[in-house]
């Protein structure tokens, strides 16, 4: 007689397609999800429970909004979607690549409004825009205009205030809602001076950067960051990040412009309310690859800057990288949480950085919570007029180091042994000093390349567990210096690079790639790593993403890949990250690593997601944007995709 297949299968312990899957639980807790990086902390992190590692395998699409950022306007110009909503008021709220803000349902999906700011595109080739912000005013009266407000900047350089529930411009906000970012710069061409980050709310002000395109020339726009009245919209504070023995003349009231060239900030700031600090990443004192003309101009450059946020006074700052030839600026978010010290929690920032470093710091001081040594650097083939710093700061625990590992001519790397020649070929063509190789006139190989092993995605932290999970990318690439009167007419030819304008050499940055397409430097070239802090240990590593949106068949490989964006955890145990260039958004748990569900959506996930719950009886949702990234090679897209389980 034949057995039931249920039958069977419950002799051979293979359950899952007989029995009912356990019924969600609906007594966790609600949370939301109110800034861009979860809380103005920048933790990414959620309390939420309701999905686990036991049912995340369960997910499925719940709504998908398509924002209508397609087509590019101009060939040299691509929309790139790397927003994260935040939650207020119970709607969801997000940009565009070209600054167009939307109101969702975060239930349906559904449009509530919409805000076309209309930016003119003229000169930006970089079409970005990473979150607004949503800010509440308690001591505002129940129902007034703007009581709410969503705040964001424009790639033209503007700070706009909208009504929260209408998307109406808050009209006693600057002009008429609007405030020009670009007063006190001087003279500004179009592109030169953008805004792709939100901004923080501190002490009652709108503090921002912005995004300066430090490799075009010398006399870039100042670097200021500003702090705005939440609502007049009057500047209450600049800080240009001029050296302590210079003072800014704006500041001093004597001239309308700032002193230009300084380090940029256009990277998410943090703010710590009850020590009345914001947390600000520095950007590159122009231009970028040559600091034989900054005369001590670096001194804030490559670095984190804790600020008082009522005044812009510097209360301390931390230099990840010295006088900066690499492009190295800081990208990511500071994350403020508790390190566990010998004697207790200590309050701690946690800064990740391009060259593969994480640095703990003691949030009061600047002080290093794990111990960082000054170590010798390569001082070979520095460009004429150039001065290299001798030393470069490193964390003297490896855990906190992404990759301890060099490259060398062995371990070249190719996906037939014809292309790992070549890749060998071309390593032996260049120069390699080992970390910090200088750049040069024969070409020098850089580890990582100027994205970084870390980028703008920066790390989430699991306060409970004391668990730091970041993802990282490893690639290669070859800078070259090109004499000025050299590099002038390969411009007028039609060539392209950073041509550096004032400086006496431009420079040519390659990746390091096999025939194929690979990159040389060995694999895995995307990784997602979580680090014990209290055992100051790795607790596990694995490759991030397949090669098969990059590769022909048969080379899909899980050799991870190039990855932009950014994870975040939740109390259940879980970590989310879509990022790699593949098209797949994934969950993995946080305790092993061990891939537990993956979906694959129609566009690169170059985004980090977030997650919410609105009410006891309701579900949680995990929203991601899907858009692509021209530069990464990823499939681009429009989408807005949440997930959640079924009933």
């Amino acid at each position: 007689m034949r057995l039931p297949i249920c039958s069977v299968l419950a002799a051979a312990a293979v359950l899952a397609g007989c029995q009912r899957p356990a019924p969600l639980d609906y007594s966790g807790p609600v949370a939301g999800w109110a800034s861009w990086g979860g809380s103005e902390a920048g933790l990414r992190y959620s309390p939420l429970t309701q999905i686990t590692p036991e049912n995340v395998s369960r997910l499925e699409i719940a709504w998908t909004y398509h924002t209508g950022t397609l087509r590019n306007p101009e060939p040299m110009q691509f929309p790139t979607l790397e927003t994260t909503p935040v939650l207020g008021e119970g709607r969801l709220y997000l940009c565009s690549p070209l600054n167009r803000v939307i109101a969702l349902d975060p239930e349906t999906g559904r449009e509530l409004w919409t805000y076309d700011p209309r930016v003119n595109l003229k000169g930006i080739y970089l079409q970005q825009c990473r979150g607004v912000t949503f800010h509440e005013d308690t001591s505002a009266p129940a129902g007034a205009q703007c009581r709410s407000r969503v705040l964001t900047g424009t790639l033209d350089a503007r700070l706009i205030a909208l009504d929260a529930a209408t998307g109406k411009p808050c009209e006693g906000f600057g002009e008429h809602g609007t405030v020009d970012l670009r007063a006190g710069l001087g003279e500004v061409q179009p592109g030169e001076y953008i805004m792709t980050s939100p901004p923080v709310v501190a002490a009652g002000r709108i503090i921002l950067g912005g995004h300066v395109v430090d490799n075009l020339k010398v006399d870039v726009p100042a670097g200021v960051v500003r702090a705005f009245d939440l609502h007049t919209g009057e500047l209450a504070w600049a800080w240009n990040s001029l050296p302590p023995d210079r003072v800014d003349p704006k500041i001093a009231g004597v001239s309308d412009t700032y002193a230009r060239g300084t380090a940029n900030a256009w990277s998410v700031f943090s703010v710590d309310p009850e020590r009345g600090l914001v947390f600000v990443p520095t950007g590159n004192t122009a231009p970028d690859l040559y600091g034989g003309l900054r005369k001590g101009l670096d001194y804030y450059s490559s670095s984190l800057v804790a600020l008082e946020a009522a005044t812009g006074r510097v209360v301390w700052h931390f230099q990840t990288v010295h006088h900066d030839l690499w492009d190295f600026d800081v990208p990511a978010q500071p994350v403020l949480f508790d390190f566990p010290g010998p004697s207790g929690p200590v309050p701690a920032v946690a800064q990740a950085t391009k060259p593969r470093h994480i640095f703990i710091l003691n949030r009061e001081t600047g002080e290093p919570l794990v111990p960082v040594e000054e170590r010798p650097v390569p001082q070979g083939g520095a460009v004429s007029g150039e001065t290299p710093s001798p030393t470069q700061p490193f964390p003297a625990n490896d855990a906190y180091t992404v990759y301890p590992g060099d490259l060398s001519e062995e371990n070249m790397w190719g996906f037939t042994p014809w292309d790992r020649g070549k890749c060998r070929e071309r390593f032996r063509a260049h120069r390699y000093d080992g970390r910090y190789s200088l750049p040069s006139l024969e070409g020098t190989v850089t580890f990582p390349f100027s994205n970084g092993f870390l980028n703008w995605g920066s790390v989430s932290i699991d306060p409970a567990r004391q668990i730091l999970v970041t993802n990282s990318t490893r690639i290669a690439a070859i800078v070259t210096a090109i004499p000025r009167k050299e590099a002038d007419e390969r411009l007028k030819r039609g060539e392209r690079f950073y041509p550096a304008f004032g400086a006496p050499y431009a420079f040519k940055h390659e990746w390091m790639l096999s025939p194929f397409g690979a990159p040389c430097n060995p694999p895995p070239w995307g990784t997602l790593l979580a680090i014990d802090l209290k055992a100051g240990k790795r607790l596990w590593e694995v490759p991030l993403g397949t090669t098969r949106e990059l590769a022909p068949w048969p080379f899909w490989m899980k050799l991870g890949v190039p990855n932009i964006g950014g994870s975040i955890v939740t109390a259940s145990g879980l970590v989310f990250i879509g990022a790699s260039t593949d098209g797949y958004f994934r969950a993995f748990d946080v305790a092993s690593g061990r891939q537990l569900w993956a979906q694959h959506l129609p566009a690169g996930v170059q985004a980090t997601p977030m997650t919410y719950r609105l009410k006891p009886g309701g579900k949680q949702y995990v929203v991601v944007a899907a858009g692509g990234h021209k530069y990464l090679g990823s499939k681009t897209g429009d989408s807005i995709v949440a997930f959640t389980l079924p009933d």
